[in-house]
């Protein structure tokens, strides 16, 4: 009770981790249904984590100043990938992996000690007497809360658009483009190098460049303006498909693509989370958010089919014709929510 609701769940999550990672130092090849069921913590953990972090964040700062606070997540979410990605397989090939689990174990330390030394949202909440009152106030009344204060018809066109908005960004990221980078002539290596490494640093360039858009006109006007860059920075792909085996050409679109996708990360959780409200902040955050990257994963299952069957071109083509309907969504929404902008503004 001391650490509050939402530090005392992130620290939770984080020792889950923490205990998850030694299992995997700890465990051999021999122990191959263990070692599955501790990367399953991991994994189950790492996504409370996740959650628990997005509550905090909205719940700790007013509406205005979720630009910078985005801008400073999602740096610290890619530098995340960093580590966990190319450091962790750099160290694996010098080191045995049960130490590199250790080492990613003890680097949960410093998470753990910010938990500890950073201050509880001050959010006014009636804890429930009984099990199925808390049950109803976690899982039930967020849906219906969102619904109610927007409206079934308002909700109903707002979850459609977090349906189609970011679907030309998913397309570009998913399992189809490292066989579509081999099939344009480059090695593994170069592709490693390019679109991991490289990248990376790229996506931070356009998390500043996002967070500062969302810090000077608020989440919506960098949003759709993001939305549109992501989606026209799929048809850099028909230059990679006109110049096979060109590093420079790959070199140029991976600085255009992963640009925009950064650019467009701060206003995206931005967005997110001016739509919550603060007395369900947990689940209708990650009620949006897996809306977000549904498409993404089931466009996953259907991308080569599509791509085999009409082309890497007309692939790519289809992935910017989606921001038409998003646009478009977008559009009225924006005319909608104004309204409750200014009222926020009011009051």
């Amino acid at each position: 009770a001391r650490l509050g609701q939402r530090r005392g769940w992130l620290l939770f999550a984080q020792l889950g981790v923490v205990a998850g990672l030694l299992a995997m130092a700890a465990l051999t090849p021999q122990h191959l249904a263990a070692f599955v069921a501790a990367t399953l913590a991991v994994a189950f953990f790492g996504a409370t984590q996740d959650i628990a972090v997005d509550a905090y964040r909205i719940e700790i700062a007013p509406v205005e100043d979720q630009g910078a606070l985005v801008a400073t997540y999602s740096l610290g979410y890619r530098i995340g990938l960093l580590v966990a990605g190319a450091v962790a397989l750099i160290l694996a090939d010098h080191i045995a992996w049960r130490v590199v689990y250790l080492m990613m174990a003890l680097a949960m330390l410093l998470p753990i000690v910010t938990t500890l030394v950073a201050r509880e949202p001050t959010v006014l909440r009636v804890r429930a007497a009984r099990w199925r009152d808390a049950m109803r106030e976690s899982v039930i009344d967020p849906f219906a809360d969102f619904f109610r204060r927007y409206g079934w018809a308002l909700a109903g066109v707002t979850l459609l658009f977090l349906l189609l908005f970011k679907m030309p960004e998913q397309a570009t990221i998913g399992g189809i483009m490292s066989p579509f980078y081999r099939d344009m002539g480059f090695s593994k290596t170069e592709i490693g190098t390019i679109t991991k490494i490289y990248g990376i640093w790229i996506g931070i360039v356009g998390v500043f460049v996002g967070g500062a858009m969302v810090a000077r006109w608020g989440a919506w006007r960098p949003l759709g303006v993001t939305i549109v860059l992501c989606g026209c920075s799929n048809l850099m792909y028909l230059l990679l498909i006109a110049h096979p085996g060109n590093l420079a050409m790959l070199t140029l679109v991976i600085s255009v693509e992963n640009l925009t996708l950064g650019m467009l990360g701060p206003p995206t959780v931005a967005f997110l989370s001016s739509l919550v409200n603060q007395q369900h902040t947990a689940t209708q955050y990650a009620l949006l958010s897996s809306l977000v990257n549904l498409p993404g994963k089931l466009l996953g299952f259907f991308a080569g089919g599509i791509a085999m069957t009409a082309g890497y071109g007309a692939y790519f083509v289809l992935t910017v014709l989606a921001v038409i309907p998003a646009m478009l969504l977008f559009a009225g929404l924006w005319r909608r929510f104004r309204g409750f902008e200014r009222a926020r503004a009011v009051t």
